[in-house]
C-alpha cells in the first residue's frame, strides 16, 4: 500500500510579506499627512498671530459653508483659482484704471522675487501675477496684485504658481519694488492682516498717496483666507 505524507504549507513568509506592505502603506499616509498639515499649522501657530487683525467678523454662514466645502478648500477641484476673478467673489464689478500700461514688473529681495511679470487686468494667475483693480503703480490709489501660493516646500520665486507662498515671512519696513518702463518705485510694508474672501474692502482706493496692496491665499496650501500686505510709495 503507497503511503502519502501531508505536508503543510508554510504561510508565514507571505503574511510577513502582508504586514511589511500595510506597515509601508500606513507610514506612507501618515508621512503623506504630516507633510502636508506642518506647513499649514506652521502658518496657524507662527505666522498668524503677527497679523493681529483679521478686520471682519466671521460670518456664520460662512463657517457653514467652510466646513461643507473643505475637501474642495484643500483640493480646488470645484474652483479654479488660477483665476484672479474668483478670489474675491463679490468684487466682480470692480475696474483697473484707464491706462497705456499693460504689464510691469515686480521684485521683492528679501523673498527672492526679481523682475517678476505683472499683467494689468489679466486672468490667468499661473502665468503672471495679476492686477486685479487699481492704478498704475506710482500714481495716487492702490493697484491691488494678485499672486498664488502653495505649500512651502514647492515655493519657486520664478514659477507664478508659488511666488506668493512666502508672503508671510514679510514684515514691516520690508521693501516692494515696481519697475514701470524705465522708472522703479520703491513701497515699504506699513501693514500686514488676514480676511475673509467675502470682504471686499481690502481692495478700496485710497488717493491720498501712491500705494500698493499685495494678495495671497493662507494657510498655504488652501484657498480659505487672504493675507493682505500693504505698502505705501517712498522716495528713492
Amino acid at each position: 500500500m503507497t503511503l502519502y505524507t501531508y505536508v503543510k504549507t508554510n504561510k508565514k513568509p507571505f503574511r510577513k510579506i502582508a504586514a511589511i506592505i500595510s506597515f509601508v502603506c500606513i507610514a506612507s499616509g501618515i508621512s503623506l499627512l504630516i507633510w502636508v498639515l506642518y506647513p499649514i499649522f506652521t502658518f496657524e501657530f507662527f505666522y498668524a498671530p503677527k497679523f493681529n487683525e483679521i478686520i471682519k467678523p466671521i460670518p456664520g454662514e460662512f463657517i457653514k459653508n467652510s466646513i461643507a466645502d473643505f475637501p474642495a478648500i484643500l483640493s480646488a477641484e470645484t474652483t479654479d483659482y488660477t483665476k484672479a476673478s474668483v478670489w474675491f467673489p463679490k468684487a466682480f464689478q470692480l475696474k483697473i484704471a484707464a491706462s497705456n500700461i499693460t504689464s510691469y514688473s515686480l521684485s521683492i529681495p528679501k523673498l527672492g522675487i526679481n523682475e517678476a511679470r505683472v499683467l494689468v487686468g489679466g486672468e490667468d494667475l499661473s502665468k503672471n501675477l495679476i492686477q486685479f483693480t487699481g492704478p498704475t503703480p506710482g500714481e495716487y490709489g492702490n493697484p491691488v496684485i494678485f499672486g498664488h501660493s502653495t505649500l512651502l516646500w514647492f515655493y519657486n520665486p520664478k514659477d507664478y504658481k508659488t511666488i506668493f507662498s512666502k508672503l508671510p515671512e514679510l514684515k514691516k519696513d520690508d521693501e516692494i519694488y515696481i519697475h514701470v518702463d524705465s522708472l522703479v518705485y520703491r513701497y515699504k510694508i506699513y501693514e500686514m492682516k488676514i480676511v475673509w474672501p467675502d470682504d471686499i474692502s481690502v481692495l478700496e482706493q485710497r488717493f491720498d498717496a501712491p500705494y500698493i496692496t499685495l494678495v495671497t491665499c493662507v494657510p498655504p496650501g488652501t484657498y480659505l483666507k487672504r493675507l493682505i500686505v500693504r505698502g505705501k510709495l517712498t522716495n528713492l
